[in-house]
Parts: structure tokens; sequence; C-alpha cells
């Protein structure tokens, strides 16, 4: 009987290396549980604001003008774009999986997406809406004054109820289940062996975890990886001003659907995926005295280099997504 059970097991098969190699890594990006919604009203007013041109005062942009479902919830440009149509100092960030972000923007300047949410709709360079003539605005239109007796019985339109409703709205935005996912559950077959490869490189020779980790792939903190650009990042916040490690230094993106969100990096300056591994395989194009010590020549292989772009490519999800009818 022994004999049998001997001979059996070294005739079962066996996991090829490489699926083994990346299965190592694997746990730690394992999806959680989504989060619990707010309120069914509170969220579907949420979706019905962020579609809303009224929140802009030439009445012709929304939320989703610069944070397109069909973009990753970006633009697809270099450069966000204000109201009078001028490029903006930095690339719109998107919006997927912002339920577990800790501060939001490129220099995390907010610390919840309620602060957050305003900053657009009033800037003069963006939505260009003060914020003095925001409820005004709604509370003209019947089907408005309507949707926020459902999501606020007691409170109505507000400009800080419009904050909480677009805030309870985009923490419903999670990114959808990639082939890397499907892969992580079990499913061998969901993940190419380049992708797999590059997995490897990510967590290995590349160093990408370092800063790209846990399921969203990002460690919410802030690095100057060596873009070639006089923006100071965190550094410039009033409180960082005097950090050398923040100057230079942005937030790290999740790689959630980032496949579909180029233009690359905080200026759009990586028109392909490519130009980003190389931006870190050569350590940086600026040394600086902020450079990250993480930012080092990598000496990648072109078929390494091209593995990682394959990964990366994984974690694409399928995108679905309702236009809500706007009240009038």
């Amino acid at each position: 009987m022994q004999a049998l059970l001997v001979v059996l097991l070294a005739a079962a098969p066996k996991e090829p290396p490489l699926e083994l190699q990346a299965r190592a890594f694997a746990k730690a990006t394992a999806r959680p549980a989504s989060v619990k919604p707010a309120r069914a009203e509170l969220v579907a007013l949420g979706r019905q604001l962020f579609f809303e041109p009224l929140l802009s005062g030439s009445g012709a942009m929304s939320c989703a003008t610069c944070h397109n479902p069909s973009l990753s919830w970006g633009d697809g440009l270099p450069r966000g774009l204000g109201s009078d149509g001028k490029a903006l100092p930095r690339r719109t960030p998107t919006v997927l999986d912002v339920a577990w972000g800790q501060t939001f923007m490129w220099d995390g300047r907010f610390e919840t997406l309620e602060a957050q949410a305003l900053s657009p709709i009033t800037s003069p360079a963006e939505m260009n809406l003060p914020e003095e003539h925001l409820a005004p605005r709604l509370e003209a239109v019947p089907g408005w004054r309507e949707a926020f007796a459902r999501a606020f019985p007691d409170a109505g339109v507000s400009a800080q109820n419009v904050a909480v409703a677009l805030a309870a709205f985009e923490r419903t935005i999670v990114s959808g289940r990639a082939p890397f996912d499907r892969w992580v559950a079990g499913e061998r077959t969901a993940l190419s062996d380049a992708a797999k490869r590059g997995f490897v490189v990510f967590n290995t020779k590349g160093a990408c975890v370092k800063c790209h980790s846990g399921w969203r792939f990002t460690d919410e903190s802030f690095h100057d990886i060596g873009v070639a650009d006089d923006d100071r990042g965190r550094g410039g916040l009033p409180a960082f001003q005097s950090f050398r490690v923040l100057q230079h230094a942005f937030k790290t993106p999740s790689l959630r659907d980032t496949a579909r969100r180029g233009p690359w990096l905080h200026d759009g300056s990586a028109k392909t995926l490519e130009a980003v591994v190389e931006l870190y395989d050569v350590g940086g194009l600026v040394k600086r005295p902020s450079l990250s010590a993480d930012i080092k020549p990598l000496g990648l292989s072109p078929q390494e280099k091209q593995d990682l772009v394959e990964f990366m490519k994984s974690l694409s999800g399928p995108v679905e997504v309702s236009v809500p009818v706007l009240p009038r």
C-alpha cells in the first residue's frame, strides 16, 4: 500500500517552476471584500451629481468630464484641462478604488474624499463655480431639491452635502476582477507565462513592489522617482517644504487598470508603459538630493521589461458603469 502511494505521488502532475515562483508572491495581492456602500439614496444622489454639468461655472463640465468611466476614470490627457481650456499643472488622477485611499491628489493635500470633492468644483482654474453659487444653482431645479430631500431629509441642498454625496458615490467606484485576480484565486490559465514572469520581476529584480504594494499596488506614500520637471509635489505644500525627501515627491499611483490610463506619471510625460519601465530601469532621469533611495539602475533585459508590461496589462478588469438620468 505504501509503495503504491509513493508511485501515485511520483506520477502526480507537478506545478511548473514558473507557476510556483510566481505564486510565492501572490498572497499579498489578494483582493479584499468590497467596502460597504453608504445609504442607497445617498449613493444615487452622488452618482447624479458626478455627471451633472451644473456643477461647473460654464454649465458644460461635470466631474465625469475629467474622470471618464471609459478611460479608467481619468481623461486620457497628459495634463488635465480647466474650464478655460488651458492645461493644468498635473495629469488627472483616477478615482478608481479611492475607498481605500488615505490621502488624495498627487501631492496628498486632502485627507478625506469629502474635503477633496469640492476643490475642483470651486477652483477658478478647474470647474470655476464659486461655493456660494453651488447650492442656489441646484435649488433652482425642482428635481434636485427632491433628490436632496430623499438623501438628506433634515438638511436639503448645501455645498457640504454635495461633497458628502459625491464622496459616497466615489467610494463605490471599484476596479473589476482582472485576469490577475482570477489567477490569484487559482485559475492558472488566466495569466500568460509572460505576465507571470513579469510578476516575478516586479517582486524581485525590478523591486517595483517596494512602492507598488498590496492588492491596489500602491503604498499610499510619496516618492521622487526622477521625473524631469520642476514640480515640487508634496514638498511644495506648506507643511512639507522643509523635508528634503518630499521634494519632487508624488503619490504612488495604483496599478489597477493602469494599461487603460495613459499617458503616465504625474505630468503625463510617459507615453507608453514601456517608457515607464525604462524610467525605472535607468534609475530616474534626474539625480536630485530628494531622489528615492529605491530608485537606482536595474539592468533589466528587454524580455524582462516586456514581461513587466504584460503583467501590468493583466491588472485591468471589466468596466460596468450606468450613467444616471439627471434631475430636472
